[in-house]
């Protein structure tokens, strides 16, 4: 079989975020079978030469960027007007009645527009957190598998969650009794989709985690049961801890404990798990997750839509803490910008710190580097010989950015966020001249507003 290569040759500038941080002007990078094959400045190797070429002149490109926490569904209450002005346990009852009514139809449109929109955003690799699963909806697998397809049809590699809720309002918890589960029929779903869907090759375009919701709305045997199955198969876990200061609150009050001691009693801080949001955690805490190799998907605009707080990002970071970025949930952040995500992450820690301040390059590794070291990937995240050919090429142009010039690279994270101009994924365009290569954007909004009027009118 003929092998499928793709050469980029001028750009103007590179940023490959590997280990010396290079940046490279007039920089080319080839892709062999969706594996970067080399990467240099000037002309490139006369074998690379054949196949698809990308004229690189007047863009600046990045690794693919890599979202660690989304709740894709959630595209379906933007801006809801109940929710807009109010913190998390007054935004989830907003919601709540909306989500209880989603079915695979409105599971796959609205995973096309949070996939379509992270793409548009220069993102080629995303996870999902997918937990609303309502009685008389369907089956879960299902549902997770419309979410999947979406995926795979627009290009964006992907790694889905089988989440769950099994406590349910009138137990002590949150959702209403719609939207929880039965503890033994979300194990035995679990280890369905693991064995439909998940793929661990190098390389690999879909893997699948498992994401009980929180402390506050599982069980310990549902939290406990999904590691020890993860752990069987060598699959990666993920939830929500230290969002919100109630919760703490909550878990002193009921386990003796703060969130984060309490999850590791379940076995949950560790090298296979990574967590969203971790704003409440003390010094000792945040030593405690670099100790275990526990990720953390940092979502700064979630955190301040919901007045959730700061998280301690520059101590993480200090203390050696793989990050990466969460957009969260589009009901709690509005939007589904990595690149955007990137910008509050800087400005927020500078908020909190004062005397450390964040760069845009360190921002950027964050989205990039980062992002892939908490999903457990050491295939994506760099362009580098060996590396998956994800690569995010934008043009600076416009209002916006005249001035720019000075620092390209920077001006993507301090400036107004560009839509990426063509997007790689695995050597092949997910987004070329500004627009999705594999489908419409407008047909994919059309049907979503279908599916909006169906759902909340």
């Amino acid at each position: 079989m003929a092998s499928e290569t793709t050469l980029v040759q001028h750009l103007d500038r590179l940023v490959t975020m590997d280990a010396q941080d290079r940046e490279l002007t007039d920089a080319y990078v080839v892709s062999v079978n969706g594996a970067i094959a080399a990467v240099g400045s000037g002309d490139p190797p006369e074998e690379h030469s054949r196949g698809q070429v990308i004229d690189g002149r007047g863009l600046v490109a990045l690794p693919g960027l890599v979202n660690t926490h989304h709740h894709f569904f959630q595209t379906l209450t933007r801006v809801l007007p109940a929710a807009q002005d109010c913190r998390i346990l007054d935004w989830m009852a907003a919601n709540y009645p909306y989500w209880a009514k989603i079915d695979e139809e409105a599971v796959y449109d609205t995973a096309r527009v949070a996939v379509a929109e992270l793409l548009l955003s220069g993102c080629s690799t995303s996870s999902d957190h997918l937990y609303a699963f309502p009685k008389n909806s369907g089956s879960p697998l299902q549902m997770l598998s419309a979410e999947i397809t979406a995926a795979a049809e627009l290009g964006m590699r992907f790694h889905p969650t089988r989440g769950a809720v099994d406590v349910s309002i009138d137990a002590g918890g949150s959702p209403p009794k719609e939207l929880v589960e039965d503890t033994d029929s979300v194990l035995a779903s679990m280890e369905e989709a693991l064995r439909r869907f998940h793929d661990p090759a190098a390389g690999s375009m879909c893997r699948l985690g498992l994401s009980p919701n929180s402390l506050t709305i599982c069980t310990p045997r549902l939290m406990e049961e999904s590691a020890a199955l993860a752990r069987r198969h060598g699959l990666t876990l993920h939830t929500h801890v230290a969002e919100v200061i109630e919760e703490e609150e909550y878990c002193l009050e009921v386990f003796g404990k703060r969130p984060l001691e309490r999850l590791a009693d379940l076995g949950w801080v560790a090298q296979d798990v990574w967590l969203a949001h971790v704003v409440h955690v003390d010094e000792i805490e945040i030593g405690f997750l670099a100790e275990r190799g526990c990720g953390v998907a940092h979502c700064p605009t979630s955190n301040m839509r919901l007045a959730s707080g700061m998280a301690p990002l520059y101590d993480m970071l200090d203390a050696k803490v793989a990050v990466g970025l969460g957009v969260d949930g589009s009901a709690s952040n509005d939007t589904g910008n990595v690149l955007a995500e990137a910008r509050q992450a800087l400005l927020l820690s500078r908020v909190r710190e004062r005397d450390r301040l964040l760069s845009a390059r360190q921002a950027l590794r964050i989205a990039t580097v980062g992002g892939a070291s908490v999903l457990k990937r050491d295939d994506i995240g760099q362009v580098v010989v060996g590396m998956q050919a994800d690569i995010a090429m934008y043009r600076l142009a416009g209002v916006s950015a005249a001035g720019a010039e000075h620092d390209p690279v920077a001006a993507l994270v301090m400036g107004q966020p560009p839509r990426v101009h063509h997007l790689l994924v695995k050597g092949r365009f997910a987004v070329k001249d500004g627009e999705l290569a594999r489908t419409s954007e407008q047909e994919i909004v059309a049907r979503h507003r279908k599916t909006v009027r169906r759902l909340v009118g």
